[in-house]
């Protein structure tokens, strides 16, 4: 039952709209109507600038690491990261906005950064890097998704296996711009400090 409990309330952490709540408390508007519609930090740059979207960014890791830690306390390396992988579809499929919510890579991360702080180094230096060498923060998060489950097998079988899953569903999430990649569609991100 603790294990059980430890997914839901992850799942709760998980499903925290940050995007949504800074971008109103500053009055920026319903981040849903304005640029993608996805309540992520990318979004939240093009309507508030880089700041907000810093710190969207950062409490949106937060509360994948603080799934993460919870995971760990109960059950250790393994369950923590199924643990973080239950907030990183809080965050996609949230309750609270009829399941249509961001897209993982920022949970992605705050997952990283708690079970591997190097592997959150790693994964963030060439999420950076394409980022800013193609313009399309996708294609970073598509990369970090094949690093990140590599480098989770060399962990261990099971935190690879708990990797896979969160690169499968960010993947999926992020298939229509996977199309727009290809078709040369894709939206390049605004490097913007203040909106």
């Amino acid at each position: 039952m603790l294990y059980i409990f430890s997914i839901i309330i992850s799942y709760f952490f998980g499903s925290i709209p940050f995007g949504i709540l800074i971008t109103k408390l500053f009055n920026k508007g319903d981040l849903r109507k304005v640029g993608s519609g996805n309540i992520g930090a990318t979004n939240v740059m093009r309507v508030g600038g880089l700041r907000l979207a810093g710190l969207v960014w950062v409490l949106d890791m937060l509360k994948a690491v603080l799934a993460v830690l919870l995971g760990h306390y109960v059950g250790g390396e393994v369950f923590s990261v199924w643990c973080g992988f239950s907030a990183i579809i809080g965050h996609c499929f949230p309750i609270w906005l009829k399941f249509h919510g961001g897209k993982g890579v920022s949970c992605l991360f705050g997952v990283l950064l708690a079970v591997n702080p190097l592997l959150f180094l790693i994964c963030g230096i060439e999420w950076l890097l394409v980022a800013l060498g193609t313009g399309y923060s996708s294609a970073g998060a598509l990369i970090a998704f094949v690093v990140m489950t590599i480098l989770g097998f060399v962990i261990s079988n099971g935190v690879g296996f708990a990797f896979w899953a969160i690169a499968v569903l960010c993947l999926l999430r992020h298939s229509k711009n996977v199309v727009r990649l290809i078709s040369g569609k894709e939206s390049k991100i605004e490097w913007k400090w203040k909106k």
